[in-house]
């Protein structure tokens, strides 16, 4: 029993690094190779786990040898546009200049019902409204309105808005992020002097952040009731 705990615990750290040599592009929007590896690893993964009489290393031979021939073709598709093209397809135009291009529709297995869904996911209610709509080749499909119909940004009513300035995490749940702080440019005796000023200590905070601009944002936890 505690063999096969073992074995499972050593099977799921290894699909993490794996996952993770792969990329963070593996868990979210992924090529057809990409969802073709990921399903592979995870069938190739779940066999020696289930069944204690294989051994472990006859289970992480295939699983190394699918990442190692992914980061091949990966590596060899960056250098080469026919195997990309092989290997993701490219990018296909569904709607040009407010029409729809029916026989692309057709040929990329798309309904109206999926391409109108995909646009109301947009903000996007009249087709002709739409100057392009290319199906990228993740899956994903990219709008581009006509120009007159873009919302209004500060450029165009001559605002010069303020730049964003990212905010740096200094304490979470009750943990503070020592490494966070020279980022910051702050030290503990700020995050003393800022904590005194809530009537709090680092224990009862449960997120404290501070940009560059000194801008501070303080939440201590909710008290269960």
């Amino acid at each position: 029993m505690i063999l096969s705990y073992m074995r499972a615990i050593i099977l799921y750290l290894v699909l993490i690094g794996v996952i993770r040599v792969l990329g963070k592009r593996q868990i979210g929007q992924m090529e057809a190779s990409e969802f073709v590896v990921t399903m592979l690893v995870a069938n190739l993964a779940a066999i020696p786990m289930q069944d204690g009489g294989i051994p472990l290393f006859s289970g992480l031979v295939p699983i190394l040898t699918v990442l190692g021939v992914e980061l091949t073709l990966s590596a060899l598709a960056l250098r080469s546009i026919r195997l990309r093209r092989l290997l993701c397809g490219k990018p296909v135009i569904l709607i040009e200049n407010g029409r729809i291009l029916q026989e692309n529709l057709r040929s990329t297995r798309v309904t109206l019902d999926e391409l109108t869904g995909h646009l109301r996911e947009k903000d996007v209610l009249d087709v002709q409204s739409v100057q392009y709509a290319i199906l990228e080749t993740n899956g994903n499909l990219s709008v581009f309105p006509y120009p007159a119909q873009l919302p209004v940004t500060a450029r165009d009513a001559g605002i010069q808005p303020k730049d964003r300035l990212l905010p740096v995490t200094i304490i979470e749940d009750g943990y503070l992020f020592r490494e966070n702080l020279k980022q910051a440019g702050k030290d503990e005796a700020w995050v003393r002097q800022i904590l005194s000023e809530y009537r709090a200590c680092v224990a009862n905070t449960w997120l404290l952040t501070v940009d560059k601009g000194d801008h501070v944002c303080w939440m201590g936890k909710e008290t269960a009731k």
